[in-house]
């Protein structure tokens, strides 16, 4: 007997397992394949991005720039929030040091809830695909159980499909599951690093542009 002959002989709650399994699987997989594409173009274009505005001559020339490579909008929101004029608000209340510091603080979160798009997914997955298999685990023996005792006596006529599809069930939730955590892993240190050059990025421009407000060489 194949896996669809028994999962095709399931009752609602099987099927629903089933469904819910693969409705995982598949979202899971769509969000590694992507991501791993954006975070590697992330990963390149950040650093060509950070590049290529401190090999420029002053912040209104690189700005146009940065934004060629910067694809996915992560370096340019940073050089962009710090060229906003104060408004007389409080956003933009204070002096020059606080004033970079709450817009660029801003920019960053935004930059950063961009590279952590889909890692709820992935830890959601991870944390409840093996749960969905064991609850199908558990109906299937429930059902071996009953088959037991409508027949009055063992027979493996009665147990082989309930019990195989509650080991297919343990196997699909553990299947779902493993890709899901050790892609939740590996591109969370990928977005650890990203983010570690981004808020570098951030606080050498805030140094960079309050010493050109009052004055002084770059430290």
């Amino acid at each position: 007997m194949s896996a669809w002959d028994l999962l095709s002989s399931g009752d609602a709650v099987s099927r629903s397992v089933a469904l819910g399994l693969l409705a995982m699987s598949v979202g899971s997989w769509v969000v590694i394949l992507w991501k791993t594409w954006v975070l590697q173009r992330a990963r390149r274009d950040v650093a060509r991005s950070t590049a290529v505005f401190w090999q420029s001559t002053s912040v209104d020339l690189a700005l146009p720039r940065v934004r060629a490579f910067d694809r996915d909008g992560l370096v340019g929101p940073l050089v962009e929030a710090s060229q906003m004029q104060a408004s007389g608000t409080l956003a933009t209340a204070g002096d020059t040091s606080q004033r970079l510091t709450r817009v660029l603080r801003d920019a960053l979160h935004v930059v950063l809830l961009k590279l952590q798009w889909g890692q709820t997914l992935l830890a959601t997955v991870g944390s409840i695909a093996p749960f969905v298999g064991l609850l199908g685990t558990v109906w299937g023996i429930y059902h071996a159980l009953i088959g037991i005792a409508g027949a009055g006596q063992i027979s493996i006529d009665k147990i082989s499909g309930p019990v195989g599809e509650s080991l297919i069930m343990t196997a699909a939730g553990l299947a779902v599951a493993i890709p899901a955590v050790l892609a939740y892993n590996v591109m969370g240190r990928m977005i650890g690093r990203i983010e570690a050059d981004l808020e570098g990025f951030a606080r050498d421009l805030r140094d960079l542009l309050v010493s050109q407000k009052q004055g002084l060489p770059p430290s």
